[in-house]
């Protein structure tokens, strides 16, 4: 049976509308708005949206209230809870973007735990990396009347748990309405090119929806990008996950990364009992292979040995239940939408090596320069395919100054943690000790982390500020007879950090 969701406000807010079949909707003489029986009757809207996930729910939200007050359709092929093992750390950045959006209260009831920053662990040394204070924190007066500014936070929680608050926000919403349909193509006009809706199987049956916009974010294993993005998804590892119960973390309410000589290892509470184990595998791994006794094998005789003692043994324990899931670690850039009629966005769109957590950052922050790009005052009528492609060409431009720095700083840093070889790995002990001498070279790079700062130069700045340190600790590590040697090699160390970051800078220039 599927199901819509359109009802009106309950008087209990916080309790979820009970689901009405579409069949019973058509049947019944339901009090409907006129908007509404356009959507439930004729399955037209003013914006049709593709994947009630992360993106396309908040969008979806957002577009339904005042200001814009515009009918919504929000289609997904399940709207069961689901079950993933990432986009389950919201950066202080993306925090900020809810509240700005009014959907704080989707972190309420789920078990959701407070981040404060990173422990950043190099064979066995650790470093704290908090997220730096007078940057987006609340205000609070102390005793003495003078006020402070507190440092800002994230949020870690069950990424399924999330995801069906926000579902839960926009059912509660009298202009949405949420439909369990699998979508199976675009329906578009062959003479002007313009999508007009999509086709869909609902109950088995073809059914199809329209709207003057087609929001497609279906995720990253969209069925569209092929057809309307020119660039092709690149991924070479994966992250494999475990969920640890009642692991002792070496520092509480902060997320961790593991470095040793494999590739990174993050650690984080996503609930007050369960904690997310991340392992990166990249392809092709030797003690990964079957002979080697699979993922397997190298989590235990690998990963295992290299973790923190507090942790071993909830992680053994985690291994030993079998319960191992992965996902693919992937690299898109992002692109200009340029098809009439629809716009393509979150991962379907853009994507980044989900080490940094910036994911979810990145799509709510979206969402808020979306509400003022295609408001009503700058686009009166989202049939007007011109004009929203104008805006969509300045919201390809105008998003730099926060994704490009996370997108580039995603795959710099993912590049020396999983360091391979000697001139990545004199880069990734130079970032650990950058971190180690604190000050602004923690609060730089965790503040470009968080979302907060939306700055590329200073990324920029602290990548090579980087470079220059792993290259001067390389230089003093090394004999004096080999100083001649010494200095070649740095020449080295510096071009690896050219490789690394000017390909990703180069494509967030391009359109």
């Amino acid at each position: 049976m599927s199901y819509t969701y359109d009802t009106p406000p309950s008087t209990s807010p916080s309790r979820t509308p009970s689901p009405i079949p579409i069949s019973k909707i058509k049947s019944q003489a339901v009090d409907l708005s006129p908007e509404t029986f356009r959507r439930i009757h004729h399955h037209e809207s003013e914006v049709l949206i593709v994947g009630a996930g992360i993106l396309g729910t908040a969008l979806a939200i957002t577009f339904a209230r005042q200001p814009h007050n515009r009918s919504v359709t929000l289609l997904e092929k399940s709207l069961k809870e689901p079950d993933r093992i990432v986009g389950e750390l919201l950066q202080p950045g993306g925090v900020s973007a809810l509240k700005e959006l009014g959907l704080e209260e989707c972190l309420n009831e789920i078990d959701s735990i407070k981040v404060k920053g990173y422990e950043v662990i190099y064979y066995g040394e650790g470093v704290e990396i908090s997220y730096p204070e007078n940057a987006g924190g609340s205000i609070k007066t102390s005793r003495n009347g003078i006020e402070k500014s507190s440092r800002p936070q994230g949020r870690s929680f069950h990424h399924g748990r999330f995801i069906r608050r926000l579902r839960e926000a926009a059912m509660r919403e009298p202009n949405i309405s949420v439909v369990e349909s699998t979508v199976a193509g675009v329906v578009k006009d062959t003479y002007t090119g313009q999508i007009l809706g999509v086709e869909c199987l609902t109950d088995g049956e073809k059914d199809a929806w329209f709207g003057q916009l087609t929001v497609v974010a279906d995720g990253y294993a969209s069925k569209f990008r092929k057809d309307f993005i020119p660039r092709s998804v690149v991924s070479k590892s994966k992250f494999w996950g475990l969920e640890l119960i009642d692991a002792d973390l070496p520092r509480p309410m902060h997320g961790h990364v593991v470095l040793s000589d494999g590739a990174p290892v993050l650690l984080y509470q996503i609930g007050t009992r369960e904690t997310r184990a991340l392992v990166d595998v990249p392809e092709g791994l030797e003690s990964a292979s079957i002979k080697n006794g699979g993922v397997k094998g190298h989590l235990r005789h690998v990963v295992l040995p290299s973790l923190p003692s507090c942790v071993k043994s909830s992680f053994e324990r985690a291994l030993d239940d079998g319960k191992l899931r992965s996902m693919p670690n992937s690299f898109l850039p992002p692109s200009v939408n340029r098809v009439p009629g629809m716009v393509m966005l979150g991962d379907a769109m853009n994507m980044r090596h989900p080490l940094t957590g910036g994911g979810m950052t990145v799509a709510f922050n979206d969402v808020v320069l979306l509400s003022d790009l295609l408001s009503p005052e700058k686009v009166p009528n989202l049939g007007d395919t011109d004009l929203v492609l104008k805006q969509m060409k300045t919201f390809h431009w105008k998003r730099k100054n926060l994704t490009s720095v996370i997108n580039i700083l995603a795959q710099a840093l993912y590049s020396l943690f999983a360091a391979n070889d000697p001139q990545l790995k004199a880069l990734q002990l130079g970032c650990f000790k950058y971190f180690q001498r604190g000050g602004q070279c923690i609060d730089g790079p965790v503040g470009l982390l968080a979302g907060i700062i939306r700055q590329p130069f200073v990324l920029f700045y602290h990548f090579f500020s980087v470079a220059l340190l792993g290259i001067w600790i390389h230089i003093c590590q090394s004999p004096l007879y080999m100083l001649p040697w010494s200095l070649i090699s740095s020449i080295g160390i510096f071009y690896k950090a050219c490789v690394v970051i000017f390909p990703f800078i180069f494509s967030e220039l391009r359109s």
